[in-house]
């Protein structure tokens, strides 16, 4: 890899937009591609390159970034039409940062299969922090892959994490995040039904995180989404609760393969999977959004 590398970045979502801002914000070339072509012009306007495909993205940058909703995007980015696939040998010793949340077995099987065609390097980079650690470049991140590749990659994920934990092998990084998910997603369903609970009780709720700080209840959680609870404010959508079931949905598939057993985790899944059936707006809405199944 030559000196100053070249950027790239594949999905301008919630999360993807503000990573792709501190790329450039970091003073490095960027190549950024998005599906909906209007999130991609504000960055251009910025000084971005904006490529035809996911492939030019790849032939032009030395490392690149994926954040992406689930599985299937990634593998359509990858294997799909133009996909980064499609760019060849011309891709080889490059590396691809997935960030998305996806199954294990699926970064396994991405990696091994983008290699074989292109010689480009996989890392599973999940990364934890949402949106307000992506604006401000904090997300701590979860590695599987080869360390060597790891260490070519860090200028990349230097402008976006405050720290980068490296799990093991192909695989262990999604792995972590699904062990964070579990934590997560059983989380905020407790601080909604807690925030209801305090509300039918007549407790300031407006008060409730801050009273509950650096005790053993606080958690980022309950500090980001917990005042939006209680000012009934859910917009914009900085976490989905579609994300928060589809990860503790591949926890409970993992759990299935591993033979472990996962009680709460479970129940929380069916929770989740009953607000989909119940009520499709608050599933495609914030997590805050929660507090209304509970008061």
């Amino acid at each position: 890899m030559h000196t100053s590398p070249h950027f790239g970045f594949i999905g301008l979502g919630n999360m993807g937009l503000p990573m792709a801002r501190r790329l450039l914000a970091a003073g490095r070339g960027t190549t950024v591609w998005n599906r909906s072509a209007g999130r991609s012009a504000g960055l251009g306007a910025a000084g971005a390159r904006v490529a035809r495909t996911p492939a030019d993205v790849l032939r032009a940058a030395d490392v690149v970034g994926i954040c992406v909703k689930d599985g299937p995007a990634v593998e359509e980015v990858v294997f799909g039409p133009d996909g980064l696939a499609s760019a060849g040998r011309f891709a080889t010793k490059k590396i691809v940062v997935d960030f998305s949340t996806i199954a294990p077995e699926q970064a396994r099987d991405f990696g091994r299969r983008l290699y074989e065609r292109t010689g480009a390097s996989w890392l599973d980079a999940p990364v934890s922090g949402g949106v307000p650690g992506a604006e401000r470049g904090t997300l701590i991140c979860f590695v599987g892959g080869d360390e060597a590749d790891l260490e070519a990659a860090r200028p990349f994920l230097a402008a976006l994490t405050s720290r980068v934990t490296h799990m093991g092998p192909a695989g262990a990084g999604q792995t972590t995040k699904i062990c964070n998910q579990m934590i997560v997603a059983v989380n905020v369903l407790t601080i909604a039904e807690t925030y209801g609970l305090a509300r039918r009780a007549g407790v300031n709720v407006a008060s409730l995180a801050k009273a509950l700080a650096g005790g053993f209840a606080d958690s980022q959680p309950l500090q980001i989404f917990g005042p939006a609870m209680a000012a009934g404010s859910f917009q914009p959508t900085r976490t989905a609760v579609e994300l928060m079931a589809k990860d503790i949905g591949i926890s409970q598939d993992m759990a299935a393969d591993l033979q472990a057993d996962t009680p709460v985790s479970a129940f929380c899944a069916a929770l989740y999977q009953r607000i989909r059936e119940q009520d499709p707006a608050l599933f495609a809405g914030d997590v805050s959004g929660l507090v209304r199944r509970y008061g």
